[in-house]
């Protein structure tokens, strides 16, 4: 009986951990930065019926405003790592509310690009996955994969909500109130809530991480030094460059292709706007049951052999996309590619804290979602020359399908076992991989 007694009290404890907290706070952030960054897109036309600027001119805002999101996560990584996800989040609080706030008082065009662009694209970048993974290593020794889910989940929340809200907001009461309605809940709602609960590091409340044994070791330089890899060592490791090949490839294949000219193929093959806007909903819908699920997945029976699958079933879907012709059948593709959208991110990041430590995923992950980034970019802009080559998307979507059977190799061929500090020899990092 003691021992059972004893059972439940560390079960109830672990239950509480305040390392819980600190996730719901961070997921919360991740859902309002990635649904303000996403609700541009509402905001073009009544910009352009304004001021007469051109969707070219304002696309330009948009892509701005995507690439410095994508090319601050390795910096925002690397301050999480050392100065702790707290002081990171604040500061990516205030750009973000200065910057949506700013944008409802824009008269010019340098104004958006100043105000859209950068403050608030830095602001968003700061609440990205490369700070939820510096979290998740930081307070967490179990389930990490069920934490980068859920984070992750946030992201596809946050635009199922804030896109909505700020169309309606928009429509009833003007673009600028909506912008201002948006930074006010981020410095007057957001911003309290990450001041108030958020923490860098358990040892800063005396806790544990969550899941550590009772009487693990406490925080000390050597112990950091022990579980963080310099970046300029980890580029010299082989599962560093299939982690980021394999992320190029999500990126192309998502972000970049599938959410770029998805809409775009829907109507031309006869589905109307109403059902390729239920489409991506849908997507959006079961991108966050397939991302949290994943990360459940992945603390259970480990990461290779899922990201691998996941990349695999994405090939799968993208080589029978053309053929699809009914509607029943846009739909269930939509669940399907929604349930492996961002499901790839628990186990990526998962894999970088397991190989190069807790105190470098962060940065790590940033650089490697960098290359996701890059990889959208690509996606975007070769799906739309190879549809004006060729007349229709059969190629673009096929040559998809296959990078992403490619995918699944590299990360088959990924040694997922800790680096050897210290040491150039590729051997230490490029022996054979073992699922």
């Amino acid at each position: 009986m003691k021992s059972e007694r004893e059972t439940a009290s560390v079960t109830s404890r672990e239950s509480a951990h305040y390392a819980w907290v600190v996730l719901g706070c961070v997921t919360v952030f991740l859902m309002v930065a990635s649904g303000v960054r996403a609700s541009f897109g509402v905001f073009i036309k009544p910009m352009e019926a304004e001021f007469g600027w051109a969707r070219t001119t304002l696309s330009a805002v948009a892509a701005l405003s995507l690439f410095l999101y994508g090319a601050v996560a390795p910096l925002v990584g690397r301050l999480a790592d050392r100065w702790g996800s707290r002081s990171v989040l604040v500061l990516a609080a205030v750009l973000l509310g200065v910057g949506t706030l700013g944008t409802a008082a824009v008269n010019q065009l340098w104004q958006l690009f100043l105000t859209v662009g950068i403050l608030a694209a830095l602001g968003s970048g700061g609440g990205g996955m490369s700070v939820a993974s510096s979290v998740a290593a930081r307070w967490f020794e179990a389930r990490r994969g069920l934490v980068l889910g859920i984070a992750g989940g946030g992201l596809g929340t946050g635009q199922l909500l804030i896109v909505p809200l700020a169309m309606a907001f928009t429509l009833w009461l003007g673009w600028r109130t909506s912008f201002i309605v948006l930074g006010l809940g981020v410095l007057l709602l957001v911003l309290p809530l990450v001041l108030t609960f958020v923490r860098n590091d358990p040892e800063d409340m005396g806790l544990a991480p969550y899941g550590a044994a009772q009487g693990a070791p406490q925080k000390t330089a050597t112990r950091v030094a022990a579980e963080r890899t310099p970046l300029f060592e980890a580029i010299r490791s082989g599962p560093f460059w299939l982690l980021a090949g394999s992320f190029w490839v999500c990126g192309y294949t998502t972000s970049g292709l599938v959410l770029t000219h998805l809409i775009p193929f829907a109507l031309e093959r006869g589905f109307d706007a109403s059902q390729a806007a239920q489409a991506l909903g849908v997507m959006g819908v079961f991108n966050i049951v397939g991302t949290i699920a994943s990360g459940w997945l992945c603390d259970r029976f480990g990461q290779k052999g899922f990201l691998a699958g996941y990349y695999f079933l994405r090939g799968l879907s993208l080589l029978f996309l053309p053929y699809i012709e009914s509607v029943p059948g846009f739909f269930a593709f939509a669940v399907i590619f929604g349930l492996n959208y961002i499901s790839t991110v628990p186990p990526t990041n998962a894999l970088t804290a397991k190989i190069y430590g807790r105190y470098s995923v962060g940065e790590l992950s940033g650089w490697i979602f960098l290359s996701h980034q890059v990889g959208a970019a690509f996606g975007a802009l070769i799906g739309g020359y190879l549809y004006d080559y060729l007349g229709d998307y059969t190629i673009a979507f096929h040559s998809a399908a296959l990078l992403a059977l490619a995918a699944a190799a590299l990360v088959l061929a990924i040694t997922d076992q800790p680096v050897v500090k210290g040491s150039s020899r590729p051997e230490a990092s490029l022996s054979p991989a073992r699922l």
